[in-house]
């Protein structure tokens, strides 16, 4: 019975939620019930659904890793993020606006409105191995702000593997020029008080719960093999 309560549960937050892509990122654009104070309608966060299959990541990230990180650690950010923009009255209107007054937001509604953005663009940012590499103007744009994709790679990868405890590390574009810098916890560069801010092209979650699985503390294997899968055709769309 709890297998299928839970079952069931999965497939009605997948069924209940869509959400579209605005921009350089998902737009939970779903209006909330209870308008605020002044009248207007405020956003809810919403789940977008996998884009593929649990074990279509593998042997590079396992299915039961990908099943627990989405249907566990991401549902959870999307339903208290949501709780507490109600029991806290925040009336913002997008996602935009909620992230650009992060520094005014308590620290559950900070973190858990990050989860849950951060794991959408997360799961957006992979496909099935096999995927190859920059090409076209994503390329050049790396080129030029790193020297070659070599260098880009291992910049990338430092940051990530020296994201001390939880947190992301980050591909943003900061005006002509793409710079890589991390974040802690579930803080991400659309926030108004981040430690990198642009428009994010490409992130990785270096969150134990995201490896630890298959390869316990080895993050720097993790990152190395992630790269087997990430969707670079979604981060030149994303550049534009």
């Amino acid at each position: 019975m709890e297998n299928n309560s839970r079952r069931k549960f999965i497939q009605n937050t997948l069924a209940a939620t869509a959400a579209i892509s605005v921009g350089n990122s998902f737009i939970a654009n779903a209006i909330a019930a209870t308008p605020d104070s002044a009248g207007a309608e405020t956003f809810a966060f919403k789940q977008v659904p996998l884009p593929y299959k649990y074990q279509a990541l593998e042997p590079h990230i396992d299915a039961l890793t990908n099943e627990i990180h989405y249907t566990k650690h991401h549902t959870a950010y999307i339903k208290k993020v949501n709780d507490l923009i109600v029991s806290e009255k925040i009336a913002y209107a997008t996602e935009k606006d909620f992230f650009a007054n992060a520094s005014k937001l308590s620290a559950g509604a900070r973190n858990n409105g990050g989860g849950a953005w951060n794991h959408n663009f997360f799961w957006e940012s992979m496909r099935a191995p096999g995927a190859g590499t920059a090409q076209g103007k994503l390329l050049d744009a790396i080129n030029a702000s790193f020297g070659s994709f070599d260098k880009f790679k291992a910049q990338f990868t430092d940051a990530a593997t020296k994201r001390f405890g939880s947190g992301w590390a980050w591909l943003v574009k900061d005006g002509n020029k793409l710079i890589i810098g991390s974040t802690p916890n579930q803080d991400n560069p659309l926030m108004d008080n981040a430690e990198i801010k642009g428009t994010p092209l490409l992130g990785i979650d270096v969150w134990e719960h995201a490896y630890y699985l298959k390869y316990q503390n080895r993050r720097p294997e993790y990152i190395e093999n992630w790269y087997n899968v990430v969707n670079w055709d979604k981060v030149a769309e994303r550049l534009g």
